[in-house]
């Protein structure tokens, strides 16, 4: 733990912009080091200019192949791109431009040039494909829109990201994301330079403006009951982060006429308001109670026991993200909020079908396998990365779609799709309407769901490992795992792969009847990672995580 965390950032901590953008467009990559390639994780390419990982030649390679996919898979309506606030983000939106007009795409970006939050540009390309209209969802034939989004989340500020979003309007599946990651690396290889590019100034003359903003706010009453907000008079602290749902959080509150405050309008791309992170850097994640700390001291109770709001909320750069703060409770675990979601949106949709089932990664807590046991619904348990839920959600086959790292979507008011990405603004409005419907605080409502369901310790460690000893770990089979205890109880389950969808887990999750560990290797370190639950208490999380250690390294022996 960095001895400054939670504390100001510093001049000292910010990054120099100037710089940052000098190197986006003077360092090339050198195509034979594997660190400064394109590569698609579950977010998309990631990396900083800085490092020969995220510059002029990696979006032109990666744009290029993303025309060359859309032709091929016969895409050819408009492609939506938004980006974040981060400094790279600009300029990586110029290069694409340029590189998408000149295979002859229909190129829409913001009409404001500003900054567009992810589920922005998922509700837009899922529009385009005629969501909401007469003939519903279309997923075949011509006209077909899909979108590019700009961002490397939560990541420092240094750092920069391009994720591709096919006409699901959701985060690509590894189907795509290999072809155009190989096709990237191709010609980064073979001579970026050659990449066919029309002028920036001339290109954006041929720039088709597009209002995602109004799109997005003007569609939210699907989604959110502003009237019983409005009746309660909840008080809304937002903050944005320094991210791109800066713009969209005031509209909301003057199209719906809430009582919502932006807590912090402004935006640098060096973050100078941030709080530094567990690790001293600069990390714009609204689910660390560092990165939150100016909110969390803000919601601290006075003497008479008053806070500004009565739920002050998060957003990471693309607001993608959720992170939600009550007096009574504080900064909300993720796993925590995510349980109260889904018990009340499941009680409170009578417009969703019977039979939605819940969406959940498999390093999610147990919690929520109990409580949606108790209100009679299926779970539907997926490897990590949101992609998983996007057939379920577009289906409605899933009505909710969360992740322990603090991201979900559901479905509207009457079952049908909204997003088939991460939103963060729906995740913190729900917030207030869950407020104004029960009268409790989240917080409450999870300690009333411990009561039911029992308190469990949840937690994530990092343990050592080899780049074999990754791919190792990635390819187990149950059998690899010889250990039939685990802390104490008998282990009840062995998976590689996930009981909703069968897909491989690239890992390994142990279970017990009162515990869990999932072990993922590390796609950028040389490090696995442990998640652990017990529902019988810290002491017991701990032996289980060192007992994980020890059942993960004989597997990989084995």
């Amino acid at each position: 733990m960095n001895e400054r965390a939670g504390l100001l950032a510093k001049a000292e901590d910010l990054i120099d912009v100037d710089e940052l953008l000098s190197a986006y467009y003077s360092i090339e990559p050198d195509p034979n080091d594997p660190l400064q390639a394109v590569v698609f994780g579950t977010s998309g390419h990631r990396g900083s200019s800085l490092d020969g990982a995220f510059n002029e030649a990696h979006i032109a390679a990666t744009t290029q192949a993303i025309a060359e996919y859309r032709a091929d898979q016969g895409y050819d309506g408009p492609i939506y791109i938004g980006r974040d606030t981060h400094g790279l983000s600009e300029p990586a939106e110029k290069t694409a431009i340029e590189v998408l007009v000149a295979n002859g795409a229909d190129v829409r970006v913001d009409s404001r040039g500003s900054y567009t939050p992810t589920p922005a540009v998922s509700l837009a390309i899922l529009v385009a494909n005629g969501v909401g209209s007469p003939d519903g969802l279309r997923q075949d034939g011509p006209g077909l829109a899909d979108g590019i989004v700009i961002t490397p989340s939560h990541n420092p500020p240094r750092d920069g990201g391009f994720k591709y979003n096919p006409p699901t309007g959701g985060p690509a599946d590894t189907d795509a994301t290999s072809v155009i990651a190989a096709r990237a690396n191709e010609l980064l290889a073979s001579g970026w330079k050659a990449i066919k590019r029309v002028p920036y100034d001339q290109a954006k003359e041929q720039v088709a403006g597009f209002d995602f903003r109004e799109l997005y706010v003007s569609e939210l009453d699907s989604m959110i009951d502003f009237e019983a907000i409005r009746k309660a008079g909840v008080r809304i602290g937002a903050d944005p982060l320094g991210g791109a749902s800066v713009e969209y959080w005031g509209e909301i509150a003057s199209r719906y006429g809430i009582d919502l405050t932006v807590v912090n309008p402004d935006v640098d791309p060096r973050w100078p308001f941030m709080t530094l992170d567990w690790d001293g850097k600069i990390r714009m994640d609204c689910s660390s109670p560092y990165a939150m700390a100016s909110l969390r001291e803000r919601m601290v109770p006075d003497a008479s026991g008053n806070t500004p709001y009565d739920i002050a909320t998060g957003n990471d750069a693309d607001s993608d993200r959720h992170g939600i703060v009550t007096p009574d409770g504080g900064l909300m675990n993720p796993n925590h909020y995510l349980a109260v979601a889904i018990e009340y949106l499941f009680t409170h949709r009578p417009g969703w079908g019977a039979e939605a089932g819940v969406g959940k990664t498999l390093v999610s807590s147990s919690l929520i396998n109990r409580v949606v046991g108790g209100i009679g619904r299926e779970v539907v348990e997926v490897p990590v990365g949101f992609k998983w839920f996007v057939p379920g959600l577009l289906t409605g086959e899933i009505g909710f779609g969360g992740e322990e790292s603090a991201g979900g979507s559901f479905l509207r008011k009457d079952g049908t799709v909204w997003t088939t990405d991460k939103d963060g603004l729906i995740m913190d409005l729900l917030a207030a309407e869950i407020i104004a419907v029960t009268g409790k605080s989240p917080s409450g409502l999870h300690d009333e769901q411990v009561e039911r369901y029992g308190d469990s310790a949840y937690a994530r460690i990092d343990a050592a490992a080899s780049k074999a000893e990754k791919a190792k770990l990635g390819a187990l089979s149950p059998e690899d795992v010889t250990a039939t205890d685990l802390a104490g109880e008998p282990i009840t389950g062995k998976l590689v792969r996930a009981p909703g969808n069968n897909a491989k887990i690239g890992g390994l999750k142990v279970t017990t009847e009162n515990a869990w560990f999932a072990a993922r290797p590390s796609g950028t370190e040389d490090v696995y990672k442990i998640y652990g639950e017990s529902f019988k208490g810290a002491e017991h999380l701990a032996k289980v995580q060192e007992e994980a250690k020890a059942v993960v390294s004989n597997a990989l022996k084995g």
